[in-house]
C-alpha cells in the first residue's frame, strides 16, 4: 500500500469510508449548486420505486431519526446532483433507501441493487425485478460521475479515468447510517457505470433461512472435514447462506475460521471462534494463493469465496481430504451440476481421478434459489439439498451421474430434497403460486400434486423416477 493512500483521510480498512472528512472527486467532476433551503429540507428524502402492484411509498426523514451533523450535511448538499421527481438528491440519499422500514422483510432489505447507467433513469432491483426510480431522469455521463466518485476513493477513480479504465470491485461502509454496500464499476459503450448491492450488516439466524429441514443445518454445524458447496444464480442469497451457518459455528464452537473473499461482504465479529477475513487483491493476490497460504495457518474451517479454477479447485479437495471444513461457492442450477462442473474444470485426462477424489471430500450440495412470494412480500428460499450418501458417492466415482437426481429423489430418510419437491410444499403451504413454482423448477415435469386443489403443474404430469 503506498504512503499516499495510507494517508488518505477517506480510507480506512481498505474501504471508503466517512466520505465527507474530504472530497474524493477530482476538479472535472460536475458539481450543482446548491439548493434553496426549502427544496434542500425536501430533498432529504430519497426517491421511490416503480411496482406494478402496490409501489413502495416515497422515503421521508423519520421526525425522531437523528439529523447529521450541520457541516456533514452541508457537504452531503453539494453531492446532490441526481433530479428526481424535480427534486435533487444524492448517492447517499439513494443508499438509504435500500435501510427504509417499509422495504424490509424477515429482516432483508426487499431492495437488492441499485443501477446507474449512462442514458438510462436509475433502477433498484425490488423483490428480483429491475424497476426504474419513479419520475428520474436519464443519467448523464457528468451526473454518472458525480454519483459514483463520492463512494470511490483516489486510487480507485484513477483507475477509472485511465486510457483504458479498469473495473473497480470494492465494499463501502456508510457508517452513519449503519450500512454496507458492495460496490462494482464499469464502463460500457455509454459510459460509466455502476452497481451498488445492500450488504445486511446483521447475518440472518440460521432458523430465518428458510431451509425445509432444520436437522441438515445441525448436521452441517456438527461436521469437523469436508466439502460444502452452495450453489445457484448470482443474487440467489449463496453468500447469506453461508454467513450464517458460519456466524452460528463462531457462537457455538471454539475454531479458527479463515476467510478468502472478493470483496468482503459479511463481517463475522469475533465470539467462540478465532476468525481472520482476507479479501481477495488487498490481503492476498488470488485464491488460490490465499487458500494456499491458509492451509499453513493452522485452520479448522475455510470459506472460499468461489471455486474459479483449476488450482483453486484442487487446493480445495485437497483441503477437504485433508481434515478441514470447507466451504464454497458455484454458480449451477442444481446439486448434480456442482459434481460436473467441478469435474469439468480438470483435464479429460483426470476426470476419474477427480471424481473419485470428490466422492470422498463433499460432504453436502445446497443448491437455492429466491423465488417470488404469493402474498407481494419479498421472496422466499427455495432449496434442493443434496448428501454425499454412499449412494450418492458411488454415483459420483462411476461417473453415473444421471442417475443422482432420481436417488435424491428416493432418498427422504438421508434428508435430502429436490428443488421441484421444496417448490411443491411451499405451493401447498400458500408461500409461493403454482405458476412462480413452474416458472422457477429446473424440472416442470417433476412438480407433484399440491395440496391447494391446483393438482399438477399446468400441462404437465409428475414422473416415477428410475434409477
Amino acid at each position: 500500500m503506498s504512503d499516499n493512500l495510507k494517508d488518505d483521510p477517506n480510507f480506512r480498512h481498505g474501504v471508503t469510508d466517512r466520505p465527507f472528512d474530504a472530497d474524493p472527486q477530482p476538479l472535472t467532476a460536475p458539481r450543482l449548486p446548491a439548493q434553496p433551503e426549502a427544496e434542500a429540507a425536501s430533498a432529504d428524502a430519497a426517491p421511490s420505486v416503480t411496482a406494478e402492484a402496490a409501489p413502495p411509498a416515497a422515503p421521508a426523514v423519520a421526525k425522531d431519526e437523528p439529523q447529521a451533523p450541520a457541516v456533514e450535511r452541508d457537504r452531503e448538499a453539494d453531492h446532490r446532483v441526481y433530479e428526481i421527481d424535480g427534486r435533487l438528491v444524492s448517492i447517499f440519499d439513494l443508499l438509504r433507501r435500500f435501510g427504509e422500514s417499509d422495504l424490509q422483510a424477515g429482516g432483508l432489505s426487499r431492495l437488492a441493487d441499485l443501477h446507474i447507467k449512462v442514458g438510462q433513469p436509475a433502477r433498484y432491483r425490488h423483490d428480483g425485478e429491475l424497476m426504474p426510480i419513479v419520475n428520474a431522469v436519464p443519467v448523464s455521463a457528468d451526473v454518472a460521475k458525480a454519483l459514483v466518485y463520492p463512494l470511490m476513493r483516489k486510487d480507485q477513480i484513477a483507475l477509472l479515468e485511465q486510457e483504458i479504465p479498469r473495473d473497480i470491485d470494492a465494499g463501502y461502509h456508510f457508517d452513519r447510517e449503519q450500512m454496507d454496500f458492495r460496490i462494482n464499476v464499469f464502463h460500457d459503450r455509454d459510459g460509466l457505470a455502476m452497481v451498488v448491492r445492500a450488504l445486511p450488516r446483521n447475518v440472518p439466524d440460521t432458523h430465518a433461512l428458510g431451509f425445509p429441514d432444520q436437522a441438515v443445518v445441525d448436521q452441517i454445524l456438527r461436521l469437523r472435514q469436508g466439502l460444502i458447496v452452495v450453489t445457484g444464480i448470482t443474487g440467489s442469497g449463496k453468500s447469506t447462506t453461508i454467513a450464517s451457518i458460519m456466524s452460528e459455528l463462531n457462537r457455538t464452537a471454539r475454531l479458527r475460521i479463515i476467510t478468502l473473499e472478493d470483496p468482503v461482504e459479511y463481517v463475522q465479529r469475533q465470539e467462540q471462534c478465532l476468525v481472520s477475513q482476507r479479501e481477495i487483491g488487498r490481503h492476498c493476490e488470488t485464491f488460490s494463493g490465499g487458500l494456499r497460504s491458509a492451509l499453513r495457518e493452522d485452520p479448522d474451517v475455510i470459506f472460499l469465496g468461489e471455486i474459479r479454477d483449476t488450482e483453486t479447485a484442487s487446493l480445495a479437495l485437497s483441503a477437504a481430504e485433508t481434515g478441514h471444513l470447507v466451504f464454497t461457492t458455484l454458480h449451477t442450477r442444481d446439486a448434480k451440476g456442482v459434481v460436473t462442473r467441478i469435474t469439468d474444470l480438470f483435464p479429460a485426462e483426470r476426470s476419474r481421478e477427480v471424481s473419485s477424489q470428490l466422492s470422498f471430500s463433499l460432504s453436502y450440495v445446497i443448491a437455492q434459489k429466491l423465488v417470488p412470494r404469493q402474498d407481494g412480500q419479498g421472496r422466499a428460499a427455495v432449496f434442493e439439498i443434496m448428501k454425499n450418501s454412499s449412494a450418492i458417492s458411488n454415483l459420483i466415482r462411476t461417473g453415473a451421474w444421471h442417475q443422482i437426481y432420481a436417488t435424491m429423489q428416493l432418498s427422504a430418510k438421508d434428508r435430502m430434497i429436490t428443488l421441484e419437491r421444496h417448490l411443491t410444499d411451499l405451493v401447498a403451504a400458500g408461500i409461493i403460486s403454482q405458476e412462480t413454482a413452474v416458472q422457477y423448477a429446473n424440472d416442470p415435469s417433476q412438480l407433484t400434486a399440491t395440496g391447494q386443489g391446483g393438482g399438477n403443474a399446468p400441462g404437465v404430469r409428475p414422473r416415477r423416477p428410475r434409477v
